[in-house]
C-alpha cells in the first residue's frame, strides 16, 4: 500500500513549493503525475526523482506561482483518476464491440 508524506527539512519549502514522497510508487505514477500538473497554467516546475534505485520511493516537486502545491497535487491525483476511468470505460466498449462482432462460419487464410 503506497504512503505520502512531505519532505522535512526542505528549505526552499513553503506553501507554494512543496516536495512529496510516494512510498511504494516508480515512474509509472511519476511520469504521469509529471505530465498532467506540468500542463496547469499556475504551475511553475513539477518533476520526480528516484532517490535510489533499491528504494521503492518517489520525491514529487511542485512549484506554484499562486495556489497551495498540496492543491495541486490533489488536482493532479483526481485528474488522473478521471483518465484512468476514462481509458477503463473505452477499453470495455471496444472489448465488447470486438465479442460481439459477427463471426464469419468459414475463415479463409
Amino acid at each position: 500500500m503506497s504512503s505520502l508524506a512531505e519532505l522535512a527539512g526542505d528549505e526552499n519549502s513553503s506553501e507554494r513549493s512543496k516536495t512529496f514522497i510516494f512510498d511504494n510508487e516508480s515512474h509509472t505514477l511519476g511520469n504521469c503525475l509529471v505530465f498532467i500538473i506540468n500542463n496547469y497554467p499556475e504551475v511553475m516546475f513539477c518533476g520526480y526523482t528516484t532517490p535510489h534505485p533499491s528504494e521503492v520511493k518517489l520525491h514529487l516537486r511542485i512549484q506554484t506561482n499562486g495556489p497551495r502545491a498540496v492543491d495541486i497535487l490533489r488536482r493532479g491525483l483526481m485528474d488522473l483518476d478521471k483518465m484512468c476511468d476514462k481509458i477503463i470505460s473505452k477499453f470495455k466498449t471496444a472489448m465488447t464491440n470486438y465479442t460481439e462482432r459477427p463471426k464469419e462460419e468459414d475463415q479463409h487464410l
